[in-house]
């Protein structure tokens, strides 16, 4: 099971690392366009997993549900490294794809192939792995989940460096390009040892039988009770302390109560997003910025794409730093930095970062040539004496030559300067972002799962996952309809949304109460309102280990 996460996380980070590029210099599609399918991608692999619990809660079990959607997964990673053999429609040979429409469908459909795979065995294997301990073995779950962790990061850290380097390779049949191939097949060919790693230790696992989901439960209730109330909308019905309470006459109030907490919970990731909008565009904006930059580091030459592989890095570095350095500092220090503080912090760290990139994006722009507009075009010309002179015009403008006399002699021309802004310069943006994930994520979902109850994990799970995939359709949106004509302007629009959001959450978060739901519960366990019979089944539930939420626990700090 290890093995085979570390496949599927170095399968699926290293396709993320070049996406961007292949869009850009492949499929040749601008900026904004390939900006938002890569955010439209990333969206669908979180919105994909709420589907995925539901099938191996309620239908297949884990085990087949990681093995089908696996096949779905390869299959996908197959497609897109086709998708990217230009010579396939090359009749001609000239190193250019003939059909186009062929390579970017190709790639659509490989796209939605991983978007279902990945997002759909996401809460399974973690969880599947959880199964295989029995409640007794608490210190090896724990030593699985550790290494489980620490393989998710290693494939995510290996991945990032290694498919740059590939996509950097020269390779084709006919004609020799950038390797896209390669950088694709690479990865597909791990989720496929993956699957047959995890197919080959079908004899010793333990494969639990569906229980059901408890997010289908929540979702039936909540509907019960918006209906029952809608149903009971005159005067004359007396109203009731919550909304959530027109559901008594057909769930218990255990229930209704959990679901509070939960609702309590979800109202406060409604900020959420903004802040994931800014941080997936490590993978799209940031790599493009790092395309226009210096990437000499000596008698090495880093490609764009490896710049993300700071991230792990950082996570790796920092993660421990804040637990055991930072967090004991500021509580010894007297000051209450409780969870929802760290998470404006974070917020607040990631719109810096976007400031940072700004600055930089302004320095790249005092470097880079004045290409003409869309409406113009650029003539330059160079006779016998090396003087040269630049023409920018418009398509009804006169050109007049005069009569200039060209010789025979050749003159080298550079016509565009290399590029002078060092990419060390991004480790900044990335050092302030990744301390943002750090405290934000890491302490945001802590924060969610001690506020719920322990049956409800999952539903939080999904309602955070949720919040990822909103904050990708964000710049999708912003990227399409912004059009702003300078790159550091969009980065400022970003940070100051964020820093917007961040207040507001701020704001909400003061008014925030802590609770334990645990005491909550055992009120109800004790009370008169439910029957002995449903009492006791509770009791039994709540005894028992959810695996799928011992996941979440125990992998909270994990790359989702």
């Amino acid at each position: 099971i290890v093995v085979n996460e570390f496949c599927e996380r170095f399968s699926y980070y290293g396709m993320r690392a070049v996406l961007v590029l292949y869009f850009r210099y492949f499929l040749r599609w601008d900026d904004d366009l390939a900006t938002s399918i890569y955010h439209a991608f990333v969206a669908l692999c979180y919105l994909t997993p709420i589907l995925g619990a539901i099938v191996a809660d309620s239908w297949l079990g884990k085990f087949k549900t990681i093995i089908y959607l696996s096949i779905v997964y390869a299959i996908g990673q197959i497609v897109m490294a086709v998708s990217a053999i230009n010579d396939i429609t090359d009749a001609n040979r000239d190193g250019t794809p003939d059909n186009m429409a062929v390579h970017v469908t190709l790639a659509m459909i490989g796209l939605i192939l991983i978007a279902f795979g990945t997002g759909g065995i996401k809460p399974c294997v973690s969880a599947f792995g959880g199964d295989q301990f029995a409640d007794h073995q608490t210190r090896q779950r724990s030593t699985f989940f550790s290494v489980f962790y620490l393989c998710i990061n290693a494939g995510s850290l290996l991945s990032t460096l290694i498919t740059p380097i590939l996509r950097g390779q020269e390779c084709g049949i006919h004609t020799q390009q950038k390797c896209y191939p390669l950088a694709f097949g690479v990865p597909a060919a791990l989720m496929v040892v993956s699957l047959i790693v995890f197919i080959a230790g079908s004899g010793m696992y333990i494969k639990a039988a569906p229980q059901g989901n408890i997010m289908l439960d929540v979702c039936n209730c909540i509907g019960f009770a918006i209906k029952n109330r809608f149903r009971h909308r005159s005067k004359r019905y007396p109203k009731r302390e919550h909304w959530l309470d027109w559901a008594n006459e057909k769930y218990n109030k255990l229930l209704i109560a959990q679901i509070k907490m939960v609702l309590k919970v979800l109202f406060l990731y409604i900020p959420l997003p903004m802040f994931w909008t800014l941080f997936d565009q490590k993978g799209s904006r940031w790599t493009f910025q790092a395309t226009t930059m210096d990437g000499t580091f000596g008698t090495l030459i880093l490609q764009p794409d490896q710049m993300q592989t700071v991230n792990p890095i950082l996570i790796l570095t920092l993660v421990p730093i804040m637990d055991r350095v930072v967090y004991p500092l500021i509580r010894k220090c007297g000051f209450n930095f409780s969870p929802l503080k760290r998470m404006t912090v974070g917020m607040f760290l990631a719109a810096m970062a976007f400031v940072s990139a700004a600055l930089v994006q302004i320095q790249i722009d005092k470097t880079l040539p004045v290409f003409p507009s869309s409406t113009e075009s650029q003539l330059k010309i160079v006779n016998m004496a090396s003087s040269q002179m630049e023409v920018t015009i418009s398509p009804h403008d006169p050109i007049v030559l005069g009569s200039m006399q060209c010789g025979a002699s050749v003159v080298e021309v550079e016509d565009i300067k290399p590029n002078t802004v060092h990419m060390a310069l991004q480790i900044p943006q990335y050092f302030l972002i990744t301390a943002g994930e750090v405290v934000f994520s890491v302490t945001g979902l802590e924060f969610s799962y001690s506020q719920a109850p322990s049956n409800m994990k999952a539903v939080l799970q999904a309602g955070w996952l949720f919040t990822v995939a909103v904050g990708n359709f964000i710049v999708l949106i912003v990227a399409e309809l912004a059009k702003l004509p300078d790159q550091w302007a969009e980065y400022v629009l970003f940070a100051s949304l964020l820093v917007a959001v961040c207040i507001i959450f701020s704001i909400m978060a003061y008014f925030y109460t802590y609770i334990n739901p645990a005491e909550i519960e055992a009120q109800f366990m004790q009370g008169d309102e439910i029957d002995p019979e449903d009492k006791e089944k509770k009791a039994i539930e709540l005894k028992s280990k959810d695996f799928v939420q011992q996941q979440n626990e125990q992998v909270g700090k994990t790359k989702m």
